[in-house]
């Protein structure tokens, strides 16, 4: 008993120290968001801001079009979710179903294609979307969007697939529904946690990408939060901290606030209890 409550307590402090270490770059950002200048050039600095201000918020909107910039973030990331949704759903349907040689290497192809670099990729797409006219454009990017997230999309709803089990869809054939009434009426309502999942997965990725909203795009007008960051860094590499932590804080919302409003849809166990029922 006392060996299995000292495991117990081991497991409950490591867990605490990895939950520390995750949240100790936000907490961090937080407190320097709402510091004043005199408090950030310091020599001793402090956990929580002796002064706080909302100046430095005041002075990122000022400086850089944040909200234009988000817009443009929260446009690409929306479409690039439910089109890799859209498209990935029935192809891990079929890969699910039908376990052939072809599924399989599509599958192996899936995983290994996550290894690939941004820099491998981007000299293709970057001539594709040329002679599709879609460089410098929204549109363009969220293609990008869509073809990187998609492999890892598609991995993960055939892994929801297979979970479903296939003989609900052969009690339904039996009781004379066809294939798509089958598809509608009871298998896509128990990958709606798996749909959820990701198409998280693939707003996330989109709203945090830099890179090829980098090169891609250059009329700052068009320009995505993650590179209008970058501008509160001057040419000799100093950045403007108090401004730049500020907008950072900002631009991790959306992501907090999505992971809150889904963690329950997500965690509640859709699928055991439609099961069960």
């Amino acid at each position: 008993m006392r060996t299995s409550t000292g495991a117990r307590v081991g497991q409950y402090a490591a867990l605490l120290v990895y939950l520390v270490f995750l949240a100790f770059p936000f907490l961090w950002l937080v407190s320097t968001a709402f510091k004043p200048p005199t408090e950030l050039a310091s020599l001793h600095p402090t956990w929580i801001p002796q002064d706080p201000t909302l100046a430095n918020f005041r002075q990122a909107f000022e400086e850089q079009p944040l909200l234009r910039a988000a817009l443009n973030s929260l446009l690409a990331a929306l479409a690039a979710a439910v089109v890799a949704v859209v498209i990935a759903t029935p192809m891990a349907y079929v890969m699910a179903r039908h376990r052939t040689a072809l599924a399989r290497a599509a599958t192996g192809w899936v995983v290994v294609s996550q290894a690939f670099p941004f820099v491998l990729l981007i000299i293709p797409l970057f001539l594709v979307l040329k002679n599709l006219r879609l460089i410098d454009s929204v549109p363009g990017l969220v293609l990008v969007y869509v073809v990187w997230a998609l492999p890892f999309a598609l991995w993960m709803l055939t892994g929801y697939v297979r979970a479903v089990p296939a003989e609900l869809e052969e009690a339904a054939a039996v009781d004379g529904a066809g294939r798509l009434r089958t598809l509608v009426s009871v298998t896509a309502p128990l990958l709606a946690p798996g749909i959820v999942a990701t198409a998280l997965f693939a707003f996330v990725t989109a709203w945090n990408e830099f890179f090829f909203a980098l090169v891609l795009l250059k009329t700052p007008e068009k320009q995505t939060l993650p590179v209008v960051l970058t501008h509160f860094i001057g040419a000799e590499g100093v950045a403007d901290l108090g401004p730049l932590a500020a907008a950072a804080f900002l631009a991790t919302l959306p992501s907090l606030v999505v992971f809150a409003i889904i963690q329950r849809r997500i965690t509640g166990g859709m699928l055991a209890g439609a099961v069960k029922s």
